[in-house]
């Protein structure tokens, strides 16, 4: 376990070169800030030596329909070992398994009800991270399970379809828990099921394990003894691992039997952006990212994701052929240094082995999804948020405050923007929300769905609408924050309640574990 005091001291270096370059933007900053990250022993990702382990596909939990029509999914987080490639096998966290957990699967529409179980050590969290619902069902800070408690959430899910995930959210130790394991996906379906007829998605691969995989992206970093290395050597964005795991595999292979392949992408890393495509830059087809289906596909060759974010992608495959998903650097921006962020590695993900003979696939339909588009002329409130350091508009996260006060039924506009030379991004809970601007122009087509998480480059404004709907609770908060866990963590992130029209926040407890 790591300790603050340890923390602040392995960074002070760091991150006065930061401050420097930041503040002088010289290039003879610059070069002392290289030199203090090569002393400070920041590290490469390196592909795998061999793909010679079949990926592991998580396994699907649907759970069962209670006679009220509740859909019963069940977790236990609990400690194990893992093979991470290393000499001997890792210590791990996961669910109900040595690592990772399960694919749980609902529809919208349904009440669903998790029974977590906590068998760890430590306390911890489970978030349900892009998911809709009751801010005492949100499984952040102030949602504690102990060790041997249990913690039974139940709301109803009411979004579109989307592939979302699960991960622990306790303050201040939120980045150690996820890079022990602690992850997996979850998938809201369209209420007829996977992509049913005449619902969103219909026409795209959708059998789970056959054609539809959901492959979760993490580096990691082993001692000589195999065993997970929690130093970050100083980088300020926290640590870069310098191997990549899929699903929990190094060095993962899969075999195709189809023609057209989903690949439900989520970065779950806890610092590391990637971009992500394939070793021999064949396009693809872009579906989804984090809130669900866009409105159309869009024809990429590679998309950047930084922690928390999600994307779906439709590959289409020859009979035989092998390709490699690769990422190459990052595209992180003006940030300061990027390599020390990870900003130039490439490496080589996951190996896609096509049978001999592929099941056919139908071209993808040209409409995806119906997206409502929030006017911001309409648009009740205006708020601001910069981030710069550890902080959002000047403040450190506090379990007892509440920073923001919002109307329930209210659509307002966010302005965001990174006042730092090195990379933040941007989630909030609760809500998908667009993207309208970023600098004043239009986002990119890959930013122009629903979106829970979003990249924050460098001394850009991103302008984000909002709409505050269904749920109010005037003592219990919800987060938005810095997703690179480090900078969550050490305090970039603030708390906003839901309150019905005229009435105010009241006070909330900060009695969660830190």
């Amino acid at each position: 376990m790591r300790t603050e005091p340890r923390r602040l001291s392995r960074r002070s270096l760091l991150r006065a070169g930061l401050a420097v370059a930041a503040l002088a933007g010289t290039a003879s900053a610059c070069d002392g800030l290289a030199r203090l990250s090569a002393r400070a022993g920041s590290t490469r990702l390196r592909s795998p030596a061999r793909f010679d382990t079949p990926l592991a596909v998580p396994p699907l939990q649907e759970g069962l329909v209670a006679a009220d029509g509740t859909r019963e999914l069940r977790l236990t987080a609990r400690a194990g070992r893992s093979d991470l490639g290393g000499p001997r096998p890792t210590a791990t966290w996961g669910y109900d398994g040595p690592q990772l957990g399960p694919t749980l699967r609902a529809r919208v529409g349904e009440q669903v009800r998790v029974t977590v179980a906590n068998e760890l050590p430590e306390t911890t969290t489970v978030h349900w991270h892009g998911m809709h619902l009751p801010a005492a069902m949100d499984g952040g800070p102030h949602q504690p399970i102990a060790p041997g408690k249990t913690w039974t959430p139940t709301w109803r899910v009411d979004q579109a379809p989307a592939t979302l995930w699960y991960h622990p959210h306790p303050h201040g130790e939120t980045e150690e828990h996820v890079y022990r394991g602690l992850a997996g996906f979850f998938l809201l379906d369209a209420p007829e099921g996977p992509d049913g007829p005449g619902g969103p998605g219909a026409g795209l691969p959708h059998r789970y394990g056959i054609d539809d995989f959901p492959v979760l992206v993490q580096d990691k970093r082993l001692d000589e003894d195999g065993q997970l290395e929690f130093d970050d050597h100083g980088n300020e964005i926290g640590l870069l691992g310098d191997r990549v795991v899929t699903n929990g595999v190094h060095g993962a292979y899969l075999d195709v039997g189809a023609e057209a392949v989903r690949l439900r992408l989520l970065n779950g890393s806890t610092a590391r952006s990637y971009r992500l495509g394939f070793g021999d830059d064949r396009a693809f087809d872009l579906v989804g990212t984090d809130g669900g289906l866009l409105e159309r596909r869009v024809r990429q060759t590679r998309v950047r994701l930084s922690p928390g974010e999600r994307a779906e992608l439709v590959v289409r495959l020859s009979p035989g052929e092998t390709v490699r998903l690769r990422s190459d650097g990052a595209e992180l921006g003006d940030v300061v240094v990027p390599e020390v962020f990870g900003a130039d590695d490439t490496a080589d993900l996951l190996e896609l082995r096509a049978a001999p003979a592929l099941t056919p696939a139908a071209p993808l339909p040209a409409t995806l999804a119906r997206i409502e588009r929030l006017d911001p002329t309409a648009a009740d409130r205006v708020r601001r948020f910069e981030l710069e350091g550890r902080e959002i508009n000047g403040r450190r996260m506090a379990m007892d405050r509440v920073d923001e006060t919002v109307t329930l039924g209210a659509t307002e506009v966010w302005e965001v923007r990174n006042r730092n030379l090195f990379p933040h991004n941007f989630h909030v809970h609760d809500v998908q929300f667009q993207v309208l601007t970023i600098d004043g122009e239009p986002p990119p087509p890959e930013l122009a769905g629903r979106k829970d998480t979003v990249y924050l480059e460098p001394r850009r404004t991103y302008r984000l609408i909002l709409r505050f709907e269904d749920h109010a609770d005037p003592r219990t908060p919800y987060m938005f924050h810095c997703h690179l866990l480090l900078h969550e963590d050490d305090g970039m992130m603030g708390q906003f309640v839901v309150v019905e029209p005229g009435d105010d926040a009241e006070p909330v407890s900060g009695h969660a574990h830190h």
